[in-house]
Order: structure tokens, then C-alpha cells, then sequence
């Protein structure tokens, strides 16, 4: 009967991510690029935000991101239950495997239970530091101009500060590599 659920819920989650990314496909005119994010309406507020906003690590340990201050970082918002997130992830780590050297610093923020992230990193590993959000991270991810509150998105900030990017949907590996190149 357990596996019934399981197996059920895990359809539904795939019916609706299959949804979602069709939906995106027919607003953007069948476009085949995932929308951006919209500008934010700030973007020193939000990268402040982000220096401060309450994370845990995977083990419950509460942390902030401000020991980042001062190097460029590539922060991907995230949920275990996101077909696109997890399909980009190896992407992402093997990115952060070839700008490490460069001083680029990847980070996953989890807008997910710390239960659920702790179980998916288990099975999947990454190679940068996973953070988790909760579902507070959702307004995190707003203050970088992600009114959508979709998933994946994804935010480059230089070593200044400044936002040099978002992403909403998954990342195209080529466009990251050139953003990340000219930083």
C-alpha cells in the first residue's frame, strides 16, 4: 500500500513539473529558453538579504553566507521534489569543479524541509556546499526578482556585489561558462 502512495505522489510530482515547463514553453511563445527572471528591484537589497538570511547546514546548524562577502559566488535556489533542479546538479558541480581555481564560489540554498535536502544529498552528491532555506527561501529568491517563485533559479554575483545574472529554469551550461568567464 506504501508503495502505491509513494509511486503515486511521485507521478503527480512529475505530472506537475512536466506541467510547469510546459506551461513556461507555451507563455514564452514556444521559445525554447526557460524565461529569466525579472530585474530585481534592488539589487545591493537583495544581495544584503542574502548575506543575512537565516540557513541551516545539512546537519541543522545555523549559518549565515556573509563569510562569501568578497568573492564571486553562483547561489542555485532549489528543492529536492524539482525535476530541473536535479537534473541540472551535475552540471552545476562539475561548474564549480572548473571555476573553483578561479575563486568561484557555488553554492545550493535548499527551499526545501531540512529532512527532505539531508535525504536527497545522501543519494546525490554535489560538489559545493548545500544550504537550507526552508520555504522562506522563496522570498530570498523574490528579492532577486523571481516573482514567478520558480524553480531552479539561479543568481551570479561578482566579488563587488553586483548581481551579474539570474536564471529562472535550468542553467544552459555555455551561457553560465561566458558569465562566469568575464568576471
Amino acid at each position: 500500500m506504501n508503495t502505491r502512495r509513494i509511486l503515486a505522489a511521485a507521478l503527480v510530482a512529475i505530472a506537475a513539473a512536466g506541467g510547469g515547463v510546459l506551461a513556461n514553453h507555451l507563455l514564452n511563445g514556444g521559445s525554447a529558453e526557460l524565461a529569466r527572471a525579472a530585474p530585481p528591484a534592488s539589487g545591493e537589497d537583495a544581495v544584503a538579504q542574502l548575506w543575512s538570511a537565516p540557513v541551516t547546514t545539512v546537519d541543522g546548524k545555523p549559518q549565515t553566507l556573509s563569510s562569501l562577502k568578497g568573492r564571486p559566488i553562483v547561489v542555485n535556489f532549489w528543492a529536492s521534489w524539482c525535476g530541473p533542479c536535479v537534473e541540472e546538479m551535475p552540471a552545476l558541480s562539475q561548474l564549480q569543479r572548473d571555476y573553483a581555481k578561479k575563486g568561484i564560489q557555488f553554492v545550493g540554498l535548499g527551499v526545501d524541509s531540512d529532512k527532505n535536502v539531508q535525504a536527497f544529498l545522501q543519494k546525490v552528491k554535489v560538489a559545493y556546499p548545500v544550504y537550507v532555506t526552508g520555504f522562506g527561501g522563496a522570498d530570498l529568491a523574490r528579492a532577486f526578482g523571481n516573482t514567478a517563485g520558480g524553480l531552479p533559479f539561479t543568481v551570479v554575483i561578482d566579488a563587488k556585489g553586483e548581481i551579474r545574472s539570474t536564471k529562472l529554469g535550468q542553467i544552459d551550461a555555455q551561457a553560465l561558462k561566458q558569465t562566469l568567464d568575464a568576471l
